[in-house]
């Protein structure tokens, strides 16, 4: 994915702390709905636009359109060039990013109280009048194909495609890379980017965030003359992914010092009741820091890596629990078999209460950190209503994590952590593993 990110030094500007926000939801005159954060002490305004389907929306064949359209928005718009509408950003003291994932594609906005007016006439252009001419997009299309020469001669690139693929197979856009491949981006017109622009920025799958200096009175006709124009619906998104990942080992061949390895096998859903007993679960046993049950075990007593983790991945069409780790070709099976240990002895064992005391103590004390500014609190409010989380979710959010019993840890330790079925995909050149 290519990602354009202006500088935005006062997107650093923040809210009161997270307890204290009042998000209200406001209603434009035009129907568009949005959540913000009132924050009148600095002359500044942070926006962030999700839209549901994001490279899952590519056409068959089609594969990277999404991609290259939303890396070209910002090529030409209006009358402007790529010069122009940079030199008006930086006119206007504007900032705005365009970036595209598996499941959503993301607008961010940062602009002060007295350019308000400009900023989002600007950010209109790009959104409703993009040229897409021609050169802008072959010029994209060279910095793509660079991006995928250089993937394929990159260990964690290689291995995150060969596990995707392994994981959902080639027929769903999960299993392939969201850059495309070179024969697919050859292949992509100036009519498929348009027709990927008109389906993936649409208002029927949008969500916005805003906080800073505005009122709910003047934030409603913003919207509606930023984003009244976007086409009402878009392209049909995709079925669930079918889950393919096989247990057991695969070795991708590759000269280099040093495996690069990712792990894992189905996870849990975000709606699934177990879910936050789950993401507590997890964080105790390979959340990254120094703590986690995986860190101590692989690094500190054995030393066979500087850092492992895992993560839950509730997709929206999929979902995973996913490691990954680094070692030496020859201290990889040895790795491998540390984290089916752990793996096997969470499921037997599950946790004990110190372990989630400390956990639950370490995640409540860290929500807070995402609310350090105004364009993060942004994004996480864009986040939350996608996500389906109630517009109290940032008080209550600490209250379910609390709320993580023993007996829910060993219930979902059975259902979360299973040793039998884990998978390796391996990049390097290991010694030891079958």
């Amino acid at each position: 994915m290519i990602r354009f990110i202006l500088a935005a030094g006062l997107a650093l500007a923040s809210v009161p702390a997270h307890a204290e926000m009042n998000i209200v939801e406001v209603t434009s005159p035009g129907g568009l709905k949005a959540w913000l954060v009132e924050e009148h002490s600095i002359p500044f305004v942070a926006m962030e636009l999700g839209f549901e389907g994001g490279t899952v929306l590519d056409a068959p064949g089609k594969r990277g359109v999404g991609n290259l359209m939303m890396a070209t928005i910002e090529e030409g718009a209006g009358d402007m060039d790529a010069q122009g509408f940079a030199a008006a950003q930086e006119a206007l003291a504007a900032s705005f990013s365009f970036d595209i994932y598996g499941d959503s594609a993301r607008v961010s906005a940062q602009f002060l109280t007295e350019n308000r007016d400009q900023a989002v006439d600007l950010l209109r252009t790009a959104l409703i009048e993009t040229r897409f001419d021609q050169e802008a997009i072959d010029r994209v299309k060279g910095q793509v194909m660079s991006i995928i020469a250089s993937d394929a001669t990159d260990p964690g690139s290689i291995v995150n495609d060969a596990f995707n693929l392994a994981t959902w197979g080639p027929d769903h856009p999960y299993g392939t890379n969201d850059n495309g491949t070179v024969d697919s981006i050859t292949a992509l017109t100036r009519e498929d980017v348009i027709a990927a622009w008109k389906t993936v920025l649409v208002k029927d799958r949008m969500f916005i965030g805003v906080v800073g200096d505005i009122t709910p009175a003047e934030l409603g006709p913003m919207l509606d003359a930023l984003l009244g124009s976007l086409p009402a619906t878009g392209g049909t998104l995709p079925p669930q992914a079918t889950y393919q990942l096989k247990p057991g080992v695969n070795v991708i061949d590759f000269t280099t010092p040093q495996s690069i390895a990712l792990f894992g096998h189905q996870g849990i859903k975000l709606d699934d009741p177990d879910y936050f007993a789950g993401y507590v679960l997890n964080e105790a046993v390979g959340g990254g820091n120094f703590a986690s049950r995986l860190m101590d075990e692989v690094r500190e007593k054995r030393g066979l890596t500087y850092g492992i983790g895992t993560s839950l991945l509730p997709m929206d069409y999929g979902e995973l629990i996913l490691g990954q780790v680094a070692s030496a070709n020859d201290k990889m099976a040895e790795t491998v078999q540390v984290i089916r240990d752990v793996w096997a002895d969470v499921a037997a064992n599950g946790l004990t209460q110190a372990q989630l005391d400390d956990t639950k103590t370490f995640l409540t004390g860290a929500y807070p950190l995402r609310f350090d500014g105004n364009s993060t609190i942004a994004g996480q409010l864009m986040g939350m209503q996608m996500n389906g989380f109630p517009i109290d979710y940032v008080k209550t959010r600490n209250q379910q994590i609390e709320a993580v019993t023993m007996d829910d840890i060993k219930r979902v330790a059975l259902r979360l952590f299973r040793p039998e079925d884990l998978h390796f995909s391996i990049v390097g050149q290991p010694t030891g593993l079958n």
